[in-house]
């Protein structure tokens, strides 16, 4: 196994730490993944049971490719419609670890017709399953790390650009970046990395940009590439970068544990029972031409809930970033419809079900935003598929 270390030089560790490995497992007998699970009466009362305007408020006050409507955020007109998205809980299932799942994501990779595979975290197990019809979950693979301590947080899906093979990737409490083959069923170390910026965020509230496409660190990934450790004793030269290229610590007053890009916008939330939209600098300011020393944010809206100011809870996005889902310390699920001109006129479906009350840590849409995922706290998952 691997050595700790600190997160920017684990990916070149990831190789070595192979020692994780593939085995298939058998859910216990109470945690069967068919529908039955759910009655009949209770999966008609877990549906979409609220549907409302944007209203609640939080306990804790904070700092007051594009989407159609996204540029429109914050000026023009405002219009409000109905939120038009509704699910119904079809099936749910526990892990037999019976720790905390933090993380869970659909490999939004696949091709169209292609079976809907998502991966979940917790505890020192990694696991695959498939999404079939009537509600279906079935389990495909499990991987546990030979070090029982280990703690998964978080995975993201990602490709080999030469095989086309799914790849995995996966992080926890001991800062090493594992990356997962489910073909070979192997934890390998090549790795892609897509995109321009990356925006980080962390327990000294702050949130920083960082560009990834000077001219230094695209050399940098470049040579990451044609280095061999079999032909040279030098290890890999990994690129420091100290200083970001904005940092803001005005947009929250607490824990930021969530961030995602919406379009040249930015989505945030901390432990204050609300999702903030933003963007640095001023409203007409380019997101690539920000200076370090700009000190001005924009906030667009808020997207407001109730029951969840605890730490390490995570929104999701659909991949058409049409839909946003959150969900809470006592098992509730929000969705709201992107669809807008205005954040401020956001249109809420709140789902309910009866047997879900642990904290919610995560969720994830299907690519075809069909099904919605979420884990909790208490090992289970739950799957709701939309009503058409």
């Amino acid at each position: 196994m691997s050595e700790r270390g600190e997160a920017p030089a684990a990916v070149a560790a990831a190789g070595a730490g192979g020692e994780m490995p593939a085995k298939k497992q058998k859910l216990s007998s109470d945690e069967n993944s068919n529908p039955g699970d759910l009655s009949g009466d209770e999966n008609d009362d877990a549906v979409s049971i609220e549907s409302g305007t944007n209203t609640e408020r939080p306990d804790t006050p904070t700092n007051t490719p594009n989407a159609p409507g996204r540029k429109s955020w914050g000026k023009g007109k405002w219009k409000s419609k109905k939120c038009k998205y509704s699910f119904k809980c079809v099936n749910s299932l526990k892990e037999d670890h019976g720790q905390p799942l933090f993380g869970v994501q659909f490999n939004w990779h696949s091709k169209e017709g292609d079976p809907l595979v998502f991966a979940t975290v917790g505890s020192n197990r990694v696991t695959l399953y498939e999404c079939h019809s009537q509600g279906e979950i079935r389990l495909l693979q499990s991987y546990v790390d030979a070090d029982a301590d280990e703690n998964f947080y978080t995975c993201a899906w990602t490709y080999d650009s030469n095989t086309s093979h799914p790849l995995l990737a996966v992080a926890g409490s001991r800062g090493i970046i594992r990356i997962i083959n489910p073909i070979t069923m192997q934890c390998i170390k090549d790795y892609d990395l897509l995109g321009e910026k990356i925006m980080s965020c962390g327990m000294d509230h702050s949130l920083k940009l960082w560009r990834i496409n000077s001219k230094r660190m695209i050399n940098a990934i470049k040579e990451s590439y044609e280095y061999n450790p079999n032909k040279t004793n030098r290890p890999f030269i990994s690129q420091k970068i100290h200083f970001p290229d904005f940092s803001t610590r005005d947009i929250h007053r607490n824990y930021v544990d969530c961030v995602r890009w919406l379009g040249d916008l930015i989505l945030s939330k901390s432990c204050e029972n609300a999702i903030v939209c933003w963007k640095p600098g001023k409203m007409e300011d380019d997101i690539d031409k920000i200076k370090p020393s700009e000190s001005n944010v924009t906030i667009l809206g808020r997207f407001d809930y109730s029951q969840c100011d605890i730490w390490y809870m995570r929104f999701s996005m659909d991949f058409w970033q049409k839909m946003l889902a959150l969900g809470n310390q006592v098992g509730k699920l929000y969705v709201w419809d992107l669809e807008i001109e205005d954040p401020h006129k956001a249109k809420c479906t709140t789902l309910t079900h009866p047997k879900c009350v642990a904290a919610i840590r995560q969720t994830s849409f299907s690519r075809d935003s069909s099904i919605l995922i979420a884990v909790c706290d208490d090992a289970s998952i739950w799957r709701w598929d939309r009503l058409r």
